[in-house]
């Protein structure tokens, strides 16, 4: 968000028959993906759960607000490394990982709570992002395989579950400390464990058959070259909608208190936000299977930047009408970015997921770097217009992508 034998299949019937026995017809395997999509939400619990544990490592081992905010770069830092995970999972048996980290997540991100110095919190956020790397690199491949002919559904059902998890994860924090103490906080990686469990159940009879691998030519290298011509235009979009998407999530609150509302407000029409960007990340990907991966795409970058100008403009209550609606069609490109991405490359699946979630980081740390700069330069309702009317560039690049989704898996 593994398992090297599940993301290596190429999606032929002979594969997928042996994957899942309701796979030769293509049929979404619901109870699999919804428990990854669910161990997918539990995992991101742990990591989307670091800003709340910033004031208690504050307080317990003494650092500065400036050392609290460079501990987020530890955890995201291992991000980097997913397409050569990926690549791993592709050519090497790996399956175990997608079941243990969970539990490795959450072990080593409960024992961050309790870490008697930064050193090891450092050491403890690298372990945690090393194992959040790899269960993001194959999870979705897993996910995707099991859903058949319907692989955008897959994704939103993944997506879903990522966005989910990051809601609830401070929350669950917050909500422990208030009745618990500090030093009890291991005791939370108690239902990362239990994932794990269920997840080694419902995947241990998947057959542990041969991989049809890619030729051994084909190094690291040169898989990164063939598969250039898709990631670039792919890049390129996510670059482009990254600034608006951090527009309207980072710098939401501050551009509302900046215009008289107040914080309590500021801070429900971000979760307002949020939420329709889950139910638009669950339509998304089911939507592109039945009406092409395009189609979404191209209504996604048109819509979205006449919303945001619209809002810009608008009264309070028509502003939250369009906070919804520019949540839900923002968002709901992602799981048909990894849907497009997966079944372009069904011999290197892991690898080609692994470097979508790569670009899928750099996008949006570099988003979030330019609406900051821009904001202090520009002010932000000239940041905001501007973010907007660039999204429109991406949408000749959505021509430069496969025209139509595989029928198959």
């Amino acid at each position: 968000m593994i398992n090297g034998d599940v993301t290596n299949l190429k999606p032929t019937a002979a594969d997928t028959a042996a994957l899942h026995p309701q796979s030769q017809t293509g049929e979404f395997q619901a109870r699999s993906v919804t428990l990854i999509s669910t161990a997918h939400a539990i995992h991101d619990s742990y990591t989307g759960s670091l800003p709340a544990l910033l004031p208690v490592l504050i307080e317990t081992i003494g650092i500065t607000k400036s050392q609290a905010g460079i501990l987020g770069i530890f955890i995201n830092l291992p991000s980097l490394l997913q397409p050569l995970i990926g690549y791993l999972a592709d050519h090497t048996n790996l399956r175990a990982l997608i079941v243990v980290a969970p539990a490795v997540t959450a072990v080593f991100m409960s024992l961050v709570g309790v870490a008697p110095s930064y050193s090891i919190a450092v050491l403890l956020l690298l372990i945690v992002g090393i194992s959040s790397a790899s269960f993001h690199a194959v999870a979705p491949v897993v996910a995707g395989i099991l859903s058949g002919k319907t692989l955008g559904r897959g994704m939103s059902y993944m997506m879903v579950g990522g966005e989910m998890g990051r809601t609830l994860g401070p929350l669950i924090v917050v909500t422990f400390l208030s009745v618990f103490e500090v030093w009890q906080m291991p005791f939370l990686m108690l239902y990362g464990l239990l994932a794990s469990v269920l997840l080694y159940f419902q995947l241990k009879d998947l057959p542990q058959h041969q991989i049809n691998r890619p030729p051994a030519s084909q190094s690291m290298t040169q898989s990164m070259r063939m598969m250039g011509p898709l990631l670039l235009p792919v890049a390129g979009y996510m670059s482009l909608r990254s600034l608006t998407l951090a527009a309207m999530t980072i710098f939401l609150p501050i551009y509302l208190t900046e215009n008289g509302s107040t914080l309590l407000l500021a801070g429900a029409s971000l979760t307002i936000f949020q939420a329709a960007g889950m139910a638009g990340a669950l339509a998304g990907g089911s939507l592109s299977d039945v009406f092409g991966r395009r189609g979404v795409l191209l209504v996604s970058i048109l819509v979205t930047p006449v919303l945001v100008l619209l809002f810009l403009f608008s009264s309070q209550w028509l502003g939250v009408i369009l906070l919804i609606l520019m949540g839900f069609f923002i968002l709901s490109v992602t799981p048909v970015l990894m849907a497009i991405v997966q079944e372009s490359f069904p011999e290197n699946r892991s690898m080609a997921n692994g470097s979508f979630m790569t670009i899928s980081f750099l996008t949006n740390a570099l988003g979030m770097v330019v609406i900051g700069v821009a904001g202090d330069k520009f002010g932000l309702q000239a940041t905001y217009t501007a973010s907007a009317l660039l999204m429109f560039a991406a949408a000749p690049l959505v021509f430069l992508l496969p025209k139509n989704h595989s029928s198959s898996n």
